[in-house]
């Protein structure tokens, strides 16, 4: 295809004309700026006026083959762009319509204008329809959409003034009869149209990194993570969490799938080059429902100036869905948009993400190091004390318990204090205390009101949800809690944290054959999960189905050997199971470990209880008690410490937990 297949011809559409051969666009005979990409391919859809342009065919036009370009976003942006310049809207177009999956369409009537003037007219231009249809019929016959008739440009004044006048009152009424029917059928599409833009949820994918260095891939997730969270904070979004996002990471599903998969309204995509001390972020954002590309950017900062980039790209995302802003979400996204922070801070951020997303003892060690330098190097850094604080509370908890709790609980509560102190915004940091209340302090009302304030701050926080639940049936409020895991569940429907959340949470709520189902579906989308063996045997044990505990509690130890929590389960199974001699062994085992590295006095419990050894189970539970251990604030609802419920000192020491009076 040539591009300018005749250059002696202007195109004249509306108020506008464009003249090829001179790469100009004129409105009303005064020059507008039109960038290349765009002008040409107006040119393109003009020279197929009525026809499906390709997406592909565009491609070939304007993007040779080895040219490195990430295509599909640089034409979204050039569609943007040529739309804006045109007052155009790909909701109710008037010159440019999508086909959705196709391609684009010039819709408006247009006429070709010869640029030498022709010897039989008296002077004036040569005009020609493109579409050889003349525009009362297009009118008639529902040609869509109406647009003002094409009007000529000063030409030359004839010699026969009568005819030009004769031919003005045509034009005349010829443009008043085209604009009432413009008029009426943009009414009619409207009326009957509902506003695209109105979007309550969507689901940022992970951003793609095109630095062409892997190990930047880190970085890459980063900024998905961080775009994630600006969106999360705005109350009256659906923002899908992290854990579900990076689950389509290389996925060639259709975009409309992967909304429907999700149960959302729109998709963000985009891309990440990071080079030197300078990031390039590109984005879009994606209607499913009309498969309409409302938005497209490009952004460009120093690492610096970060965190003003981020609240860029998510502030303009909102400004296109049209989505309610509550004057506390305006106040955030405004600070975070003028707050800077240190790059090589921001780098440590990054790095101690990664790990912390691996949950292993390695991870969380490694995570703490990066953490703790961020704060070091930038010492007004809220969301690196907040991490900070959620790895020495997971250090601390029962499910890792591999430091004592007076150890992690102090440096926890610290550091999520301090992250308050800079921002009390911080939703993540609110959580992060109320954590430290719960599992560590004892404080229950403390507890409650902090995961209140962490939802109400980060209504997206799919963490927030799943600490409140657990919080909530250690109370004994199961239909609460259940309640809420399910809330993260819809937020964050891949993730295997939450996924097996909601199956403890169904057995600490004593509906085994639930949790036993949804502990198996945990354990389909990943058989090796220690945890979920761990519950599903505890599970069957409580359903009186002891081979099959013994199995899933083995499964546990063997996936995760000498890890305490583990080695503890197993060892009340073989217990109940009157294996009396196994569940010995692996006391032993649990005793030896204990002069190596922190063991809580709450596993070592659970064994002797299973024994029916009381009194020595309550000696370890009050050993528990002055550790801090976290694994008394399930006392009240523990299936596990049934047999010491009628003990004296167990009655005593819920009333020391303050769980009755």
């Amino acid at each position: 295809m040539n591009l300018f297949p005749h250059p002696s011809k202007l195109f004249r559409f509306g108020v506008f004309e464009i003249d090829p051969q001179a790469g100009e666009l004129r409105k009303q005979g005064r020059r507008i700026k039109l960038q290349e990409q765009p002008f040409q391919i107006l040119v393109l859809l003009l020279q197929h006026h009525g026809e499906i342009v390709s997406r592909d065919e565009l491609r070939h036009q304007l993007w040779p083959e080895d040219t490195f370009v990430d295509f599909d976003h640089s034409l979204n942006t050039a569609i943007m762009r040529l739309r804006e310049t045109l007052g155009d809207s790909s909701e109710n177009p008037l010159f440019i319509e999508t086909v959705p999956k196709r391609g684009y369409r010039f819709i408006a009537p247009t006429v070709a204008v010869s640029a030498k003037p022709s010897e039989d007219q008296e002077g004036r231009l040569a005009e020609e329809p493109l579409t050889g249809v003349p525009f009362a019929a297009m009118a008639s016959s529902g040609h869509r959409p109406m647009y003002a008739e094409a009007q000529p440009a000063a030409s030359t004044v004839a010699a026969n003034h009568r005819k030009g006048f004769k031919l003005s009152a045509i034009v005349a009424a010829s443009a008043a009869i085209l604009f009432g029917l413009m008029a009426l059928y943009i009414h009619k599409v409207s009326a009957g149209k509902p506003s695209s833009r109105q979007i309550a949820s969507l689901v940022v994918l992970p951003l793609e990194n095109v630095s062409g260095d892997r190990e930047q891939d880190y970085f890459a997730d980063g900024m998905t993570d961080e775009l994630i969270a600006h969106l999360a904070k705005i109350r009256s979004l659906r923002v899908i969490s992290r854990t579900t996002a990076m689950a389509y990471r290389d996925s060639r599903k259709p975009l409309s799938q992967i909304a429907r998969e999700l149960n959302v309204d729109a998709v963000v995509e985009g891309t990440v080059l990071r080079a030197g001390n300078r990031v390039r972020i590109t984005a879009e954002l994606v209607q499913v429902s009309t498969d309409r590309h409302l938005w497209a950017e490009t952004y460009e900062s120093p690492v610096g100036d970060i965190l003003t980039l981020q609240a860029q790209v998510a502030s303009a995302i909102v400004n296109q869905i049209s989505v309610k802003l509550t004057p506390e979400d305006q106040t955030r996204l405004a600070n975070t948009a003028t707050a800077r922070v240190d790059p090589e801070a921001y780098e440590d951020l990054l790095k101690g993400r990664y790990y912390w997303n691996k949950r292993s003892d390695d991870g969380l060690a490694k995570a703490i190091e990066y953490f703790e330098a961020a704060t070091t190097k930038d010492s007004n850094y809220a969301l690196a004390y907040a991490s900070l604080a959620d790895c020495y509370s997971v250090f601390g908890s029962a499910i890792v318990g591999t430091m004592p709790s007076s150890e992690a609980a102090p440096k926890a509560k610290a550091a999520a204090q301090k992250a308050l102190e800079i921002d009390n915004s911080l939703g993540e940091a609110e959580t992060s205390l109320a954590s430290v209340r719960f599992n560590y302090d004892w404080d229950w009302p403390a507890a409650a009101s902090g995961f209140q304030r962490a939802i109400e701050l980060n209504p997206s926080y799919a963490t927030g949800y799943q600490r409140y639940s657990l919080y909530l049936i250690a109370m004994g409020q199961a239909r609460e809690s259940l309640e809420q895991i399910n809330v993260a569940r819809r937020l964050d429907p891949l993730s295997l944290s939450i996924n097996f959340s909601y199956g403890w949470r169904l057995y600490m709520a004593r509906q085994y054959d639930q949790a036993a189902e949804q502990l198996r579906n945990t354990l389909e989308m990943d058989p090796n999960f220690a945890l979920a063996h761990l519950v599903l045997g505890e599970t069957y044990e409580q359903k009186g189905d002891i081979p099959r505990a013994i199995a899933e509690l083995e499964k546990a130890t063997a996936t995760s050997p000498n890890t305490p929590l583990m080695t503890a389960g197993l060892g009340h199974g073989y217990a109940v199971a009157k294996k009396t001699s196994e569940a010995h062994a692996v006391l032993n085992k649990l005793l030896e470990q204990s002069k190596r590295q922190y063991v809580s006095p709450f596993y070592i419990a659970l064994i002797h209880a299973g024994l029916g050894e009381n009194d020595k189970a309550m000696d370890w539970m009050e050993k528990a008690y002055a550790d801090r251990s976290n694994g008394l604030v399930f006392l009240k609802v523990d299936p596990e410490l049934d047999s010491l419920r009628s003990n004296p000192r167990f009655k005593e020491l819920l009333v020391k937990m303050r769980f009755s009076d």
